[in-house]
């Protein structure tokens, strides 16, 4: 077991694993490179591009876990909504109306649209030092929902909040869930140790609403894939929750907990490592900062840590509070994982 799976499970009693969100992208160079060749969908959707593009960080940075370079949109696209990027992502269409529902695909089979996703796990498995954990990922049905009605996951989203209640989210569930659940276990049966469930939206909704209607179809996603994939890890991030939200997580098999950075780490890990795994949370605009003022707020947040009892630290895996921002200095990455192995000791 390598230390990112012992930390899954809670029974690391070595260094903390680090990986960040988006730790392939465009600061880094490797990226950068592929970029001029290749388009970022034939970077995901070419299973060798999609291998060398996630482990060009782990080359470079020696981060302890691969996660696949791929994008949350693709069920979408599966369904039928269409998908460009010019840079950024593009719906063909938006869900408007109840009516629109007619014009979503679903079902498990339309998971070998995404066939290109399995096949890249497994090369990435293959390419993988043992040492080094990997993960596949897959957005929330809340936050799909939104990017489907919107076009983004962020802001007012008004007409996302009506289709909480108006019958399209709980259509669009209908139609997505055997899907994602098909998408989740087929990067599953690939080697991952994991897969995250990335909810971006969720906090820009207030807990109670969260509760009552994203955290149901959460659970039915949830029950879906165990009974494929029983013996897999799920991780949940959620951006903008807080423990309002958390509260309506905890009966559910979440593993690994993602926290953004605007939670105190070493309270979180005190107050709820007897429940999950906790992943996170340093600010990723810390690392735009000066060298120096930079590594004393890291070692602020990691002394912090050291100093609670080691059953808090069992489960952390330690990484940024959301994705690596675009223009993020490397030599900061470097510094970052440097205090880190500095601070945390060599792993076992």
């Amino acid at each position: 077991m390598n230390l990112f799976q012992a930390t899954l499970r809670k029974q690391n009693d070595a260094r903390p694993p680090v990986w960040f969100m988006r730790q392939a992208g465009r600061y880094h160079s490797h990226y950068q490179e592929l970029k001029k060749n290749h388009s970022f969908m034939e970077l995901c959707k070419v299973p060798e591009l999609a291998c060398e593009t996630t482990m060009g960080p782990i080359r470079d940075f020696d981060f302890d876990a691969a996660i696949l370079f791929s994008d949350l949109l693709f069920p979408l696209e599966a369904m039928g909504m269409g998908l460009t990027y010019d840079p950024g992502p593009k719906m063909g269409w938006h869900l408007q109306t109840r009516a629109d529902l007619d014009r979503l695909g679903g079902g498990a089979s339309l998971a070998s649209k995404l066939q290109f996703q399995a096949d890249s796990m497994r090369l990435i498995k293959a390419t993988l030092p043992a040492s080094k954990g990997l993960l596949g990922f897959v957005g929330g049905p809340l936050t799909l929902f939104c990017y489907a009605v919107e076009g983004c996951h962020s802001g007012e989203l008004s007409s996302s909040r009506a289709g909480l209640t108006d019958g399209r989210f709980e259509g669009f569930n209908e139609r997505l869930l055997d899907l994602l659940a098909e998408n989740m276990a087929l990067q599953a049966r690939g080697g991952a140790d994991t897969i995250a469930i990335m909810d971006t939206c969720a906090g820009e909704f207030e807990p109670e609403l969260y509760g009552r209607t994203a955290v149901p179809a959460l659970a039915a996603l949830l029950k879906r894939f165990q009974k494929l994939c029983p013996e897999t890890p799920v991780t949940y991030y959620s951006k903008g929750t807080r423990p309002e939200h958390w509260r309506f997580l905890e009966p559910l098999p979440i593993a690994c907990l993602g926290i953004d950075w605007h939670q105190d780490l070493a309270k979180t890990l005190t107050r709820y490592s007897d429940r999950w795994a906790i992943q996170g949370n340093v600010d990723p605009e810390w690392l735009f900062l000066e060298s120096g003022e930079l590594e004393k707020r890291l070692r602020d947040v990691f002394s912090r840590v050291l100093a609670l009892p080691a059953s808090a630290r069992r489960g952390w895996i330690c990484g940024l509070g959301h994705g690596v921002l675009q223009k993020t200095p490397e030599r900061n990455v470097r510094l970052f994982l440097k205090l880190q192995r500095e601070i945390f000791g060599a792993s076992a």
